[in-house]
């Protein structure tokens, strides 16, 4: 497995691996990107056990219509299916902000260190107040699609960007996984100079489609798209596969009857 993850990132030619590993932001992610190039393709990866972030397709898509918008709610599913956790460590930078390091493991069983672009944010939440989350975590996007059914033009985003990253659920047991949460939920102290996110292998951080802004206003769209949630949209967090951040459906739109229908 470790083999042919580290294949495949190494091997592929398409341009957003170049970005990683060159340091630069992929292109069409905007933001920084990351800070340096990708420790976990490049000369050491094979000392490394680094995280593979993947978003499952959306999933529990539902209509609500008001104030002038159409929302396309969906659950989201952000999975750590790398060979060490997704793991991010805040310093105190501001009243609401921290700046990030990255944790990735080690194969003698410690961790290494990583600046990066990404931030902490005191973010609130409506009913529930604030919480410690990461600054662009995932993305809600359409897209266009060409006569091939590929995705062309990235035309609406969602505003839901920040995430915990914790352990919810445990989604694809292994040896690698525990079996218990090491990670949990978002800190809600205003007073923390420190904190520690992430998502341990095999383990997921989901949110349902009920959540707050998680949802895409797709008024006056008509015909078929790409319904996409992104994992790492900015290209912060360094992974052994940069190829497979995306969780996306076709569908067709406006609603049938208030069922959004295949394409």
């Amino acid at each position: 497995m470790r083999a042919l993850t580290l294949g495949v990132a190494m091997a592929t030619g398409s341009l957003l691996l170049a970005g990683v590993a060159g340091g630069q932001s992929a292109p069409g992610y905007g933001g920084k990107g990351p800070l340096g190039p990708n420790p976990c393709i490049g000369d050491d990866a094979a000392l490394l056990l680094c995280p593979n972030l993947q978003m499952a397709k959306p999933r529990e898509l539902k209509l609500i219509k008001g104030k002038g918008k159409v929302l396309l709610r969906a659950t989201n599913d952000i999975r750590s299916r790398g060979e060490g956790p997704v793991e991010v460590r805040g310093r105190r930078s501001g009243k609401r902000t921290m700046t990030v390091r990255q944790a990735i493991r080690t194969t003698g069983g410690g961790r290494r260190f990583f600046k990066t672009n990404a931030r902490l944010v005191f973010y609130n939440i409506p009913g529930q107040g604030p919480y410690w989350k990461f600054n662009k975590a995932a993305r809600f996007e359409i897209w266009t699609l060409g006569a091939d059914s590929r995705r062309e033009s990235l035309i609406r985003k969602g505003p839901k960007l920040n995430y915990c990253f914790r352990d919810l659920e445990r989604t694809l047991p292994s040896r690698r996984s525990p079996k218990k949460p090491i990670y949990p939920a978002c800190s809600q102290d205003p007073k923390k100079r420190f904190r520690t996110l992430g998502t341990s292998v095999g383990w997921s951080d989901i949110y349902p489609s009920s959540y707050h802004e998680n949802w895409i206003n797709v008024r006056g769209l008509r015909g078929c798209f790409a319904f996409v949630i992104r994992a790492d949209p900015a290209n912060h967090l360094y992974e052994n596969n940069e190829a497979d951040n995306v969780g996306a459906r076709r569908i067709r739109l406006p609603a049938s009857k208030g069922k959004v229908r295949k394409c």
